[in-house]
């Protein structure tokens, strides 16, 4: 699956390992930030996420707290 914007992930690896998170924005080929609850706004290694089959529409100009709000 590729990694776009909105995509709801589960981190593999790390203190937040278990935890729901959105793709934010694509940092580069292999860098992605990510946002979630107990997730804080990061850039994280596309191989330390499992993505799933879920994707939120994301605005550009969205704010941490609406972007968190839409996760739940």
């Amino acid at each position: 699956m590729i990694m776009e914007p909105g995509r709801v992930c589960v981190k593999l690896a790390g203190r937040e390992a278990g935890k729901k998170c959105v793709v934010v924005e694509a940092a580069d080929k292999n860098f992605v930030v990510v946002l979630g609850e107990g997730v804080r706004r990061r850039r994280c290694n596309i191989t330390h996420l499992e993505p799933t089959s879920e994707i939120l529409k994301l605005k550009k100009s969205a704010s941490d707290n609406d972007i968190l709000k839409s996760l739940k």
